[in-house]
């Protein structure tokens, strides 16, 4: 099984209220059950494509969901969210670690907008399934996202289960 975006909201341990960064939130694979799941919060979809934002702004208008702030902003720069410091609870980076060059200011940017006991959550590929996924070459495992986000003063908390070929890891900011 491919990546599910519902099943792994589902183990998120979200609650209505909190307020979640949804990093390279594209056309809303996870923007929208994100959204869904903190019903009296906020989504902020943040993508450097404005196309993309747009078609996830029909999107969630067509379900009739409206507690989503798009914003066009660069994941690879610092403070590049345009969201201030400490401002979310939880921050979702999916598949986004495989296609970065700056992999380490996206983690420097997940830690500065979230919240003391915020949680970083990390889902990207595991590997690649007959030519459907990124290059074997772009792919960012499991160990080297734990030593990134390790590294940047995160602490592991849990794995969550990703599908066949996606990891998921949850991280804490103490």
């Amino acid at each position: 099984m491919f990546s599910n975006p519902e099943k792994n909201v589902d183990q998120m341990g979200l609650l209505p209220t909190m307020e979640v960064a949804d990093f390279g939130a594209g056309i809303g694979s996870y923007a929208i059950p994100l959204a869904k799941a903190v019903t009296a919060g906020k989504v902020y979809a943040i993508d450097v494509q404005k196309d993309l934002l747009t078609k996830l702004k029909n999107a969630a208008a067509q379900v009739r969901v409206f507690n989503i702030e798009i914003i066009v902003g660069d994941l690879e720069k610092l403070s590049g969210t345009h969201l201030k410091p400490e401002s979310v609870d939880v921050v979702l980076a999916s598949n986004v670690l495989f296609q970065t060059h700056e992999k380490k200011n996206v983690a420097q940017e997940m830690k500065r907008i979230l919240k003391k006991n915020g949680r970083a959550i990390v889902i990207d590929w595991r590997d690649s399934d007959n030519g459907i996924g990124p290059h074997p070459g772009d792919i960012f495992t499991e160990h080297k996202a734990r030593e990134l986000f390790q590294g940047e003063g995160l602490v592991f908390d849990r794995t969550i289960s990703a599908g066949d070929h996606h990891y998921g890891i949850i991280f804490k900011k103490i």
